[in-house]
């Protein structure tokens, strides 16, 4: 399900359990899921409290597909890692003649890499067939 990328939808859980789900641009590197959010936003903080989520990918062009992936995440506050993978992801998303602005404009202190390690993973494809 990489082509063409697709966002994914994270869900993650509020201190008082609360769910909360946002679209997140996403890569995979080696065996993480990598993406970038603020620290201040609700799934920043949420993650910061409670390291699980789940990520949804859909292909919704039929027969459909889908994968939902439930692991720990690792915060990572380091600029330069965070300026790479913000570089990466708008090169994947917007192609790579604004790689560098997306980088430079998300690669900033505040954000966050983060890195998903998958615990669980369901997967289907051909659901209309």
């Amino acid at each position: 399900m990489s082509s063409p990328p697709r966002p994914g939808v994270l869900a993650t859980a509020g201190p008082d359990g609360r769910p909360h789900a946002a679209p997140v641009w996403f890569d995979v590197d080696g065996d993480t899921i990598v993406f970038n959010t603020g620290a201040s936003t609700v799934k920043g903080r949420n993650l910061a409290t409670n390291p699980r989520a789940t990520l949804v990918v859909q292909d919704d062009r039929p027969p459909f597909a889908f994968v939902m992936i439930e692991g720990t995440v690792e915060l990572i506050s380091d600029l330069d890692e965070v300026r790479t993978w913000a570089t990466r992801l708008g090169g994947r998303y917007m192609g790579q003649d604004k790689a560098d602005a997306y980088g430079a404009r998300n690669g900033v202190r505040g954000e966050l890499l983060v890195r998903l390690t998958r615990t669980k993973s369901v997967s289907a494809r051909d659901l209309a067939d």
